[in-house]
């Protein structure tokens, strides 16, 4: 029987990012295998170096990875200033592994960890997955647009 392994990550994530440990803190090449996962599982994390993987887990509030064995199958993150605002990033399931209540899973784990449940606001950003957040709570906002400068256009 396959066993699931849910990696509530401490904060940076050092395991994961200096050590490349994944689940019962054993050596998994966890940031070689972090950077396959988005690439091979996400349109707007292709292409990240192990260098700037390493800096974004370094400055992410909550990381949390998902692993069947030594697969890594689900990833997810979030920032926030702890008190008024936090954004979850990166909430990515493996392509084959979607629809079974993984990314629930991920999604629990980040709003429950206890430098975020507190946090007035959560914000998301998705382009394809707007209904999947919304059976989990969050609600289409109106009232605010997304402004950005994409410095790599």
């Amino acid at each position: 029987m396959k066993v699931i392994s849910l990696v509530k990550h401490a904060p940076t994530a050092p395991g994961l990012r200096l050590l490349g440990m994944g689940p019962r803190l054993t050596p998994t090449n966890g940031l070689e295998k972090l950077q396959s996962f988005l690439q091979k599982n996400t349109f707007w994390a292709r292409g990240r170096t192990k260098q700037q993987l390493g800096k974004m887990l370094s400055n992410s509030t909550v990381v949390v990875s998902l692993w069947d064995q030594n697969q890594l199958i689900g990833f997810g993150r979030a920032t926030s200033d702890l008190v008024f605002r936090a954004v979850l990033w990166d909430v990515v399931i493996a392509s084959d592994r979607q629809g079974l209540g993984f990314g629930k899973l991920i999604i629990e784990a980040i709003l429950t960890n206890k430098k975020i449940k507190s946090v007035e606001r959560i914000y998301l950003m998705t382009t394809h997955s707007s209904e999947f957040y919304k059976q989990l709570g969050f609600k289409l906002n109106n009232n605010q647009s997304l402004l950005m400068i994409n410095k790599n256009e």
